[in-house]
């Protein structure tokens, strides 16, 4: 357990205690993609950070020490998709997105995780998955240390496991996991909650069979392969979180190659007010 973070980020009658500065630069100098932010947006995103921070707590797994820069680099990360989803004044009310959950697991290294499934005939079959990150339905989120850093380091890919994960919370908002998050009143101009489900629909199955071909195109045979993290082809929920990795670590480029999914984060993260992300 954490317990310098945990006492240093008790809440108190003035909320949560403020992050260094020297650490909060220190955050913002690796991870390239937080540093495209306006001033507003700075200001905005290290307070969300330390209404995080206050929130959950967080355990190291197989001895890891978390240390206060772990922690801090895993909120500022984990809040970003959060910077314009709640009101001026308090945008720490978006955190309710984050509300199934309190724990944060981090690891030293890749975890492994056991699975069953059931083929077509009825037959069990045991494997073992090696993870960089999971959420769990109502639990808590997982993260390998070294994964979490890769964003820093390999932000061309459009890669932050972080984010990967804290947007299948959101999704799960919805219930399970479906790359259909609930969506916001009158997303992109949809009379009906409806109507909105639709457009999401219509725009995002499309994008993702096209991908699911240009991946298998590329992985059978030899055909040039997709830009966005082959992993989304999986599973709608796994494009869906694939896409928002992207579209928050290099969205220019994610615009460019979808800019159809573009246009429908940025309505669902509340993107295009005057406190938009630059680029």
């Amino acid at each position: 357990m954490l317990k310098t973070l945990t006492r240093w980020m008790r809440r108190t009658t003035g909320g949560p205690r403020p992050i260094p500065d020297a650490l909060w630069r220190d955050t913002l100098r690796h991870y390239p993609f937080l540093r495209t932010l306006s001033a507003g947006e700075y200001a905005r995103l290290k307070r969300l950070s330390e209404h995080f921070l206050d929130r959950k707590e967080f355990t190291g797994a197989h001895g890891l020490q978390v240390t206060d820069a772990m922690a801090v680099a895993v909120a500022a990360q984990a809040c970003l998709p959060l910077l314009h989803l709640g009101p001026a004044d308090a945008p720490e009310d978006a955190l309710h997105w984050y509300d199934d959950f309190v724990g944060i697991v981090m690891h030293p290294g890749d975890a492994v995780a056991r699975r069953e499934f059931m083929d077509a005939a009825g037959v069990m079959h045991a494997y073992d998955e090696v993870l960089a990150g999971e959420a769990m339905h109502g639990g808590p989120v997982m993260l390998s240390w070294p994964a979490v850093q890769r964003a820093g380091d390999h932000a061309e890919a459009g890669y932050s496991v972080v984010i990967h994960e804290f947007v299948h919370k959101m999704d799960m908002q919805g219930g399970g996991a479906d790359g259909a998050p609930p969506l916001p009143r009158g997303f992109m101009g949809a009379r009906s909650g409806l109507e909105a489900a639709r457009h999401w629909y219509r725009t995002w199955a499309p994008a993702y069979e096209r991908f699911r071909e240009q991946v298998v195109m590329a992985q059978r045979f030899g055909a040039p392969a997709p830009w966005l993290d082959a992993y989304g082809a999986t599973a709608p929920a796994e494009f869906f979180a694939v896409a928002c990795e992207a579209h928050f670590v290099q969205p220019e480029r994610f615009a460019e190659e979808f800019p159809e999914l573009s246009a429908a984060l940025r309505a669902f993260f509340k993107q295009n007010g005057p406190l938009a992300l630059n680029g």
